[in-house]
């Protein structure tokens, strides 16, 4: 633990991470200032009426003033006015960091481009089920900072490529990438390369390192004296074996669970499933424990969730895909009796979304987009798409044609802060708009 009494402290972001570092400090006897590059940030009135605040740009005077400067995750570390911080001897580090410098809790890491909210809640599920406590964090839910105010046997932390860049002290006890595949390209200039640098920070003094093999990219860089396990679709120390018309979770060789048995539907699932168990079996959870919870859990909210059916028609919210390769995995073995109505749009990132191209062949689909991107979207297959403004433009303009045996999907390849707060706002208004026209 570290003694930061007498330093000047800067947070920039008032987001639940700018807060949680806000409440950490001023526990620390540390009062310091606050700045956020939004002119009406959220969460000022949390802020307590002795700090200094400074909004609608960076203060470089601050920057360049300050010991300990702690970016939230939303900040590029590109920025030239933090680069010049940097460059002045300035310590510039995240949440994450600071958590880590105060936690005696074994940590499981979790990080990857998609799959890691459903992999992190469903090792949470799995240490609750077998009586431990758990804290569940970081990029989800509870800031890591929060965490530390109660005493946990874990701690499971998904972490994001933006939080590993300015974190130095993880040290977990299992450590995973999921998968990586093109995201961030705003952020990441060089390419995939240097979003890959980013993850594979997650792996340095980690115990035990969890890799899948079908995605050499997870691979670490350079060699650890950590342990290694690895899960992937027919190759692994945990795959899925097909036998007959089954197929098996299986791992170490010993079929464990059949996917018929799960509450989770598709491959990609079940590829996060054998993730989680995997990641459990390192952190020293019961199997039993974590097969019992394989069986019941749901998953998350706007992801592939079913949130209407009526006169035989399904809308299935998948708010949560926000890049490419998660509308992939939504689309990918998707079988349906009538059309799929498919809702593309928002916000890019830049991203190249030509791979999405072989899942959009066949006539029995319709595109339907919108957003920022939405007409770059519409030339994917522009003979069976329509653009508009709004996902409820979209939603209203396709609801009269539906018919018994079509599907509504929302899986929009993009993110969703060009029309709405987060993909939780774009969810909720698909499930409303859901309800009100089917």
């Amino acid at each position: 633990m570290i003694d930061y009494r007498g330093k000047k402290v800067v947070i920039i972001g008032l987001g639940l991470t700018g807060i949680s570092c806000v409440e950490f400090f001023m526990a620390k006897g540390v009062t310091p200032r606050v700045m956020d590059t939004r002119i009406n940030p959220p969460n000022v009135d949390q802020l307590p009426a002795v700090l200094e605040c400074h909004f609608g740009s960076l203060n470089q005077k601050w920057l360049l003033g300050a010991d300990l400067i702690v970016a939230s995750p939303g900040v590029a570390l590109a920025d030239p006015l933090l680069n010049q911080a940097v460059e002045a001897g300035v310590e510039v580090i995240g949440d994450i960091e600071l958590f880590c410098r105060e936690n005696q809790v074994p940590i499981v890491a979790i990080t990857g481009s998609n799959g890691k909210s459903t992999v992190t809640t469903l090792l949470g599920e799995m240490a609750r089920n077998a009586g431990w406590q758990v804290g569940v964090g970081g990029n989800i839910g509870i800031p890591a900072l929060t965490l530390l105010k109660q005493k946990y046997q874990l701690i499971v932390l998904e972490l994001s490529s933006f939080q590993l860049e300015t974190t130095y002290s993880l040290q977990a006890q299992v450590a995973t990438i999921l998968n990586i595949s093109e995201d961030h390209s705003d952020r990441y200039p060089q390419g995939l390369e240097q979003y890959q640098a980013a993850k594979l920070r997650i792996y340095e003094n980690a115990h035990t390192c969890v890799v899948n093999v079908d995605d050499a990219l997870t691979k670490p860089k350079q060699d650890t004296n950590a342990h290694y396990s690895s899960f992937g679709v027919d190759v692994g120390d945990y795959h899925l074996h097909k036998q007959q018309n089954t197929v098996w979770l299986q791992a170490h060789g010993e079929k464990v669970l059949e996917t018929d048995k799960m509450k989770l539907s598709g491959r990609h699932n079940h590829i996060n499933a054998l993730a989680a168990l995997a990641l459990a079996d390192a952190a020293g959870i019961p199997r039993s424990s974590s097969l019992a919870v394989l069986t019941t859990y749901t998953g998350l909210a706007h992801r592939f969730q079913s949130v209407f059916k009526n006169k035989g028609i399904s809308w299935i919210n998948d708010s949560k895909a926000t890049n490419v390769v998660s509308t992939k995995a939504a689309l990918e073995g998707l079988a349906i009796e009538g059309t799929l109505y498919l809702l593309l749009g928002g916000d890019g990132k830049s991203a190249d979304f030509s791979p999405l191209l072989p899942f959009l062949q066949g006539e029995h689909i319709r595109i339907y987009c919108f957003g920022r991107d939405g007409q770059k979207l519409a030339q994917l297959r522009p003979e069976i798409s329509q653009c508009t403004d709004t996902l409820q433009q979209a939603m209203r303009l396709l609801a009269p044609q539906l018919v018994t045996g079509d599907l509504v999907l929302l899986s929009p390849a993009c993110a969703s802060l060009d029309q709405f707060r987060n993909y939780e706002q774009r969810g909720n208004e698909f499930a409303y708009l859901a309800k009100e026209l089917g």
